[in-house]
């Protein structure tokens, strides 16, 4: 009986883990496609929100909020890559959004899934099921037939976001892995990329001239109530895009954040057509959209028939310790 509601309320995390992820991230890349279209220093944008995640979390365990562990060098080192990949991943992501618009963006990070799944099985993960194999790759073949379909062309766009896949999946594998040998809490994991990141994001915007340029130009619009609130809201989503990402690759897996990633970008890119300038449509996006959506239909099925199949074996197996 234990057990049983020990899995129901697994089952609830992890759906709770998903959705959430999927929510914060849709919301994410409209929010910050607003500020880059009013601000462009994109390499500051993501240092003010590591600074506000770092800060919010120390305090918060200062004072009791949360159950987070203190600062320790050798957890620290351990996740010093984690930390590097995901801060590249971003600032190349945040770096694609000022020349690509929305839905073409999300089309080229949907790439994510299949780059994930062939770094598990060379890192030992091991092989998945065909389903799994066959609905990510449909789900792939559907970002490039919506892809084909180019209205804008950005050679920088297009490289960026390109080398924001390749960082985002070492980024993606290196979280589930330390959180499963750490031990590592999500907001624990948040704490330590954050505040690790700190150093060398502030050398970046130091060496390339960025700072103290892009200050100057925060307090020249701070007149302005609308950047301003759009800014706050920026960082507010920031953390809250770290944490349910962290959670959901340690409830779930890498592949199921980024397949989540991925389905959510339908109603992203739909509203991307629409929203923050828009794009003309196309036949073809459709049908790439369409039969993305079927891989990532097709996924959490044969997900739920892996798990399915395994509960009968774990159950004998408790049963078998009973006795």
């Amino acid at each position: 009986m234990d057990s049983r509601i020990d899995t129901d309320r697994s089952s609830y995390l992890s759906l709770f883990a998903a959705f959430s992820y999927g929510i914060a991230s849709m919301a994410m890349v409209f929010i910050n496609k607003a500020v880059l279209m009013q601000y462009a220093h994109s390499m500051t944008l993501l240092t003010l929100q590591q600074l506000a995640t770092s800060l919010l979390i120390h305090f918060g365990r200062v004072m009791g909020y949360t159950k987070a562990r203190g600062l320790n060098m050798e957890t620290a080192k351990k996740l010093i890559l984690v930390s590097l990949f995901y801060n590249a991943n971003v600032a190349f992501a945040l770096a694609s959004l000022k020349g690509v618009n929305i839905p073409m963006y999300i089309a080229i990070k949907r790439l994510t899934p299949l780059a994930v799944l062939i770094a598990g099985f060379y890192s030992g993960k091991g092989k998945p099921t065909t389903q799994v194999t066959f609905s990510v790759i449909l789900t792939a073949a559907g970002v490039i037939i919506a892809a084909l379909g180019d209205f804008s062309f950005d050679f920088f766009g297009y490289s960026m976001a390109l080398t924001s896949v390749f960082f985002q999946t070492m980024y993606l594998v290196l979280v589930e892995k330390s959180g499963a040998e750490d031990g590592l809490s999500s907001v624990e994991i948040m704490f330590y990329n954050s505040f690790l990141s700190l150093p060398f994001l502030l050398f970046i915007i130091i060496a390339t001239g960025e700072f103290p340029n892009s200050l100057t130009l925060v307090f020249a619009k701070s007149t302005s109530f609308s950047f301003l609130a759009i800014l706050l809201l920026s960082l507010v989503m920031g953390i809250v895009l770290n944490y349910t990402m962290f959670l959901c690759t340690i409830v779930n897996s890498a592949l199921t954040t980024t397949i989540v990633g991925v389905l959510k970008g339908v109603g992203s890119t739909t509203l991307g057509f629409v929203l923050l300038g828009g794009v003309q449509v196309h036949a073809l996006n459709v049908t790439g959209l369409v039969i993305n959506t079927a891989g990532g239909v097709w996924y959490s099925y044969a997900k739920y028939l892996q798990k399915k199949s395994k509960l009968p074996k774990l159950m004998s197996d408790v049963e078998v310790h009973r006795k």
